[in-house]
């Protein structure tokens, strides 16, 4: 595992937003009393909700709330690739899968995409606007190639509408997420080829079951007493 580290430039401080301390009390009251400290990846992503990222005052202030040794703080924050350690884009971070199945389905030509538009991987770009960074699987294998950009899976994707994708967050847009090729779900593209008559599965197939009437049941006798 490479090692990650808290970037160089940090900021001053870090003050929970309303919304975000709220929602981080939450978590902690999903835990029985004393264990309040199981929600801290919970509000490390919370953090990264309101900031982009995780700076080193964020985690520190994660570990007052929650009464735990900062270290260990700093120690799941490393850990997790999830958690971003530097400031990301304002308008987009792109996370572009490289193993196998993506590779094999054109993943490479994507990244040729990142690295002409944004220049080296894990980097913001000096616009400020994206950072982006080659991942390893992100779990949707049968809609190779992809890319996770901010929250959202773009799926199906050759270079042409991944720069396109790209070119609409560079503009303000928010591009609908999804199969860049219209596939429903994970099924196989173009038109279903099984289960394509309805009576397979609307019940109208189905065997009636008729339920006799049966006789009551006959009450039990009361036990003598003593």
């Amino acid at each position: 595992m490479s090692v990650r580290r808290l970037a160089a430039n940090q900021p001053a401080s870090f003050a929970f937003a309303p919304s975000t301390l709220k929602r981080a009390r939450e978590l902690m009251a999903n835990f029985p009393a004393g264990r309040q400290q199981s929600a801290v990846i919970g509000i490390l992503w919370l953090v990264q909700k309101q900031d982009g990222w995780v700076s080193e005052p964020a985690i520190r202030a994660t570990a007052e709330l929650l009464g735990m040794p900062v270290i260990r703080v700093l120690e799941i924050a490393t850990f997790y690739t999830m958690f971003m350690l530097e400031p990301v884009g304002t308008h987009a971070l792109v996370q572009v899968c490289g193993t196998t199945p993506c590779q094999t389905r054109g993943s490479e030509e994507l990244i040729a995409v990142c690295q002409r538009k944004f220049g080296p991987s894990n980097h913001r770009t000096a616009d400020g606007k994206f950072y982006w960074q080659e991942v390893e699987c992100l779990g949707a294998c049968s809609n190779a190639p992809m890319a996770a950009i901010n929250d959202y899976y773009y799926e199906d994707l050759t270079p042409e509408s991944f720069e396109k994708i790209l070119d609409d967050f560079a503009a303000g847009k928010k591009p609908k997420p999804g199969s860049a090729i219209k596939r429903q779900g994970s099924a196989p593209e173009g038109e279903p080829i099984t289960l394509t008559d309805p009576k397979l599965y609307d019940g109208s197939l189905a065997k009636k079951i008729t339920i006799p009437n049966l006789p009551p049941m006959a009450p039990k006798a009361a036990k003598a007493s003593a």
